[in-house]
């Protein structure tokens, strides 16, 4: 099969391996669709793999059929379809135990540490990291499940009640889907904020509300459109020290800022904002991938039901969707910002 493997940082080639074979609990996934997360990016051209395993399939965002099955798994399992969980936990440690396996102390990945789903086929654990889909899901929203639920997870620790309004800083694939779970939470107003006029109109064309972050009457522009009044909550998806100061300024007192964004090279907020955090005794929320635990509830399966229901729509987020051939590509225009991109995927013959 061809799969794309990272052999050192830039590195990154289309090679034949061998499919795999499953054994035991594990199955073998034909890959439907797979996305690339702006994690792959740096992982490629900059950072390598946070294990410094080469080479390495990456891609961990992905869904597609299961083809074949360990001699544990039943084989009635063969031709469904559905999204990987791609987080193997260790199953031992404290936050394990409790179920918050992504906080897994010594945990496997799928796509970063462990061959992923840039590839035709890909070996997963266990049925346990397979949500399951019913035919009416395509296999492009499949790939989107993860960053969905990552959106999802953001709103749920934020605590979101419905006839709250929020704002969401970067108006990426996240923060375009953290848009339209507020949407279904029943948020009474929900901004989004960016500073790239492409990323603006592409919200604004599927019915958002998006502003420009560098205006010099954003404030102003921010708060009319919540009445004049700041925000229940706001989502900071971009990790730089100017999105987190315009999120302490837009919040309301006792409100809530959900920090989603991985932090980039300036962090640092202001003496001002450092002081509003405390005179409105605002609560900061980290997070950190979602919650694959049925309790209090599974946050995957959930996306994947509102996918079903149709009440989440993901397929228009997708402004590429290429073979393997062209994968190489169209990922190094999107590292070159050389493309207009929202969500760019791996697309297979699997139909």
């Amino acid at each position: 099969m061809k799969a794309a493997r990272l052999h050192e940082i830039g590195k990154f080639i289309i090679e034949d391996v061998e499919v795999p074979t499953p054994t035991g609990d594990q199955i073998l996934l034909k890959i439907g669709a797979s996305g690339i997360c702006g994690s792959d990016l740096p992982r490629v051209y900059e950072i390598g793999t946070s294990t410094h395993r080469y080479p390495l399939t990456l891609g961990h965002e992905f869904g597609g059929e299961i083809v074949s099955v360990g001699e544990n798994v039943d084989k009635s399992n063969i031709g469904k379809h559905g999204a990987i969980f791609p987080c193997i936990p260790c199953m031992k440690c404290d936050v394990c135990t409790s179920g918050n396996y992504a906080m897994c102390l010594d945990y496997d990945y799928l796509g970063s540490r462990s061959d992923g789903g840039f590839a035709e086929y890909c070996l997963i654990p266990s049925m346990w990291h397979f949500v399951e889909a019913n035919d009416s899901v395509s296999y492009e929203s499949l790939a989107m499940v993860e960053p969905a639920t990552v959106a999802q997870h953001a709103l749920r620790k934020g605590k979101l009640t419905a006839g709250e309004s929020i704002i969401i800083f970067g108006a990426g694939p996240i923060g375009i889907m953290a848009a339209r779970w507020a949407n279904i939470f029943s948020a009474k107003k929900v901004v989004l904020v960016d500073v790239d006029l492409d990323k603006i109109n592409f919200a604004k064309e599927r019915g958002l509300t998006c502003i420009d972050g560098t205006k010099k009457d954003f404030y102003e522009n921010a708060l009319s459109l919540n009445d004049g009044n700041p925000y229940d909550l706001v989502i900071e998806g971009v990790g730089i020290g100017i999105t987190l100061n315009q999120s302490i300024n837009l919040v309301k007192t006792f409100g809530r800022i959900v920090l989603m964004g991985n932090p980039a090279k300036d962090t640092t907020i202001d003496m001002k904002s450092h002081s509003s955090i405390l005179r409105k005794e605002i609560t900061l929320q980290g997070i950190w991938n979602s919650h694959y635990h049925n309790i209090p509830l599974n946050e995957w399966h959930y996306t994947v039901s509102q996918l079903e229901s149709e009440e989440l729509v993901l397929d228009d987020l997708v402004t590429h969707a290429v073979e393997m051939d062209d994968f190489l590509e169209i990922f190094e225009k999107v590292y070159k910002k050389e493309v207009l991109s929202c969500k760019v995927l791996y697309r297979s013959d699997l139909k």
